[in-house]
């Protein structure tokens, strides 16, 4: 059902119409993310003394707990650390400045997010038949916690995972890991917001079965391919070591078992709707 505009609820918006429906979503989200960027650049010494390179730190408590693990089964070499052997710095007049800016906006956009889904909400619901609206009504509740839980997965357990392994890596003695600013704020936020997306993977599934894309079955006949995908992006956000990688899977592997069940909950609403009209 198309949208009606406000100044005459009986007349169908056209697509000039919608086009600028999406635009002030589009604007208000922004807004929000820039307001919210503006209280982090204001708040620089904890966004980056013990945001960002929290996870340089030796204590940091992903660090910690893997230690003790690995003391426990006899491997304290591989996380226990007094300190990471690289330093960072900014080899250009404007890093310091280009690297606060752009960390503000990475920022607003993470603690913003939940706003971002209800301007995207606002702008798809008026489309959607009143007991689709009703289905879905806790979309921006579930799509902010999937997002958070992924924005900590990867700050807690894919940063330092990176960093820890990427930062103590060596070809020779004679090289030192001088680090540019860009580039190690550059992993973090690709590791946050990389998982962050990720883990909207059920939300995702959720709308492309609702239009018919995705089954239940489609989901499980390519499940073992499904495996090899998950492997393969976990190679990619994470170290090239196996135990890294396997840490990463799993999760995502869960996303995808509970997107099947989360496929095969709307196709049988579809159906009982269905036998109810007959």
């Amino acid at each position: 059902m198309a949208a009606r505009k406000k100044k005459d609820p009986n007349a169908e918006m056209t697509f000039l119409d919608h086009l600028e429906d999406l635009r002030w979503h589009l604007i208000r989200a922004t807004l929000s993310i820039v307001v919210v960027g503006f209280v982090a650049f204001l708040a620089k010494d904890f966004i980056f003394d013990v945001i960002i390179f929290g996870p340089k730190q030796a204590d940091f408590v992903t660090y910690r707990v893997l230690c003790d693990i690995a003391q426990f089964v006899g491997l304290q070499d591989s996380f226990c650390f007094d300190e990471l052997p690289f330093r960072i710095q900014s080899r250009t007049m404007a890093g310091q400045f280009s690297a606060h800016i752009w960390t503000s906006i990475t920022a607003g956009f993470v603690v913003a997010f939940p706003y971002v889904i209800y301007e995207f909400w606002k702008f798809i619901s008026p489309g959607l038949m009143e007991n689709e609206r009703n289905t879905a009504r806790g979309f921006i509740a579930v799509s902010s916690l999937l997002f958070f839980m992924g924005v900590i997965f990867g700050y807690y357990v894919i940063t330092p995972l990176s960093i820890n392994f990427l930062g103590s890596y060596q070809v020779s003695g004679e090289v030192f890991n001088d680090f540019d600013l860009s580039s190690y704020i550059g992993l973090v936020r690709s590791s946050v917001i990389a998982s962050g997306l990720i883990f909207e993977l059920p939300i995702i599934i959720y709308f492309l079965t609702k239009i018919g894309l995705v089954t239940p079955e489609t989901l499980k006949k390519y499940r073992k391919i499904s495996l090899v995908v998950v492997l393969i992006l976990s190679a990619v956000i994470t170290p090239p070591d196996i135990v890294s990688q396997i840490i990463v899977a799993i999760p995502i592997l869960i996303l995808y078992e509970l997107s099947i069940v989360i496929s095969r909950i709307v196709i049988r609403n579809q159906k009982r709707r269905e036998n109810a009209k007959k």
